[in-house]
């Protein structure tokens, strides 16, 4: 990989403060009056706890852990918001920054260098993983937070009951997406009647769904786990592609028989993406998703639709969304976070030049 493709932290260093990771920006600077989001600052303890360890990138790990342990309440619920007082908004609950939590929460203990900081994370998934949530996206947050503890202690019971509610919550609005359905539908183009995925229509982070299957079957050993992610997530890449490029579910979603392309598309949903496709690269060695991972990446270097670039060889951020006519160009979290999460899986399967 060049410099220009390997994944850089600059912008999330420039986007944070004492407290956490600010939520928006106008164009490159940060919007404090927006403040800040266990969403982003969750992700942010993923991507860091995936990168090679540094005083100032351990030092901003250690900020986004605080910010998430002290947006967890004592019953394990967690409020999202909070502003630069560092005073928390909002009703806490179980929604998906519940589960981004329980996934920042569980990478940093299994994947943390500080053994201090492992041992806090490993606390805060311990204090929320005993609760459940009736939404889907939230519960395959939580379970892959669940499959990174159970990464260095296969034996945590918290974590495999977790993972294994969030694998069976997944399908559970679709109980008849078998993994024979999703096999035939692979091939199937988009708008004809087959539709194997669990919800009626595509929403955002898409692939998180296979990712939690595939991660679960990996975990426990279940072999059709493994085959009903795989299946999903073939699917999936089938249907956000074009010929040479991602072709990715828009913000408002997509249903069959709507118009494709859809604009406006979300790093986020390339991001899942990789991870899902990576995850199932290192059980199955299939290049299939190897290349999945490196149409992720090309996407933000100007391999989509529109033929336009979104990540920025300055900032190393990345703008937040891809329009019909190019992109929105303020640089927030999420967009850099999800760019940044992507290079690190293509830096290490060494896929772009």
């Amino acid at each position: 990989m060049t410099t220009a493709t390997l994944p850089r932290y600059a912008h999330l260093f420039a986007l944070s403060d004492g407290i956490g990771l600010f939520e928006h920006a106008l164009y490159t600077a940060p919007r404090p009056a927006h403040g800040y989001c266990v969403d982003d600052v969750a992700r942010g303890v993923v991507v860091l706890c995936r990168a090679e360890p540094s005083g100032d990138l351990a030092q901003l790990a250690w900020a986004y852990l605080r910010f998430v342990r002290e947006s967890q309440q004592p019953d394990g619920r967690v409020v999202n918001r909070c502003d630069t007082d560092g005073v928390r908004h909002g009703v806490p609950g179980v929604e998906d920054c519940w589960g981004r939590a329980l996934w920042g929460l569980g990478t940093a203990a299994s994947r943390g260098r500080d053994p201090e900081l492992a041992r806090r994370a490993l606390d805060g998934f311990e204090l929320s993983a005993g609760l459940r949530s009736p939404w889907p996206h939230a519960m395959a947050f939580a379970g892959l937070g669940a499959a990174e503890v159970l990464r260095t202690d296969s034996g945590h019971e918290q974590a495999r009951s977790l993972l294994a509610d969030a694998a069976r919550a997944v399908v559970a609005t679709r109980p008849d997406a078998t993994r024979a359905d999703a096999a035939r539908a692979a091939d199937t183009p988009a708008g004809r009647p087959s539709w194997p995925w669990p919800q009626p229509r595509l929403t955002y982070a898409n692939a998180v769904i296979p990712d939690v299957l595939l991660a679960a079957g990996s975990s426990f050993g279940e072999v059709s786990l493994v085959d009903d992610g795989l299946a999903l997530l073939d699917w999936l890449l089938t249907v956000e592609s074009q010929p040479g490029h991602l072709s990715v579910t828009p913000a408002g979603g997509w249903a069959p028989g709507e118009p494709r392309p859809g604009f406006d598309q979300q790093p986020i949903e390339v991001s899942t993406l990789a991870d899902a496709c990576a995850r199932a690269f290192e059980l199955t060695g299939d290049p299939r998703w190897s290349r999945g991972v490196e149409l992720a990446a090309a996407w933000f270097f100007g391999a989509n639709d529109t033929a336009t670039r979104l990540a920025d060889p300055v900032t190393g951020g990345c703008c937040d969304g891809l329009q019909r006519e190019g992109r929105n160009e303020n640089q927030g979290a999420e967009s850099t976070l999800a760019l940044v999460s992507t290079l690190q899986h293509a830096q290490r399967l060494a896929l772009l030049p």
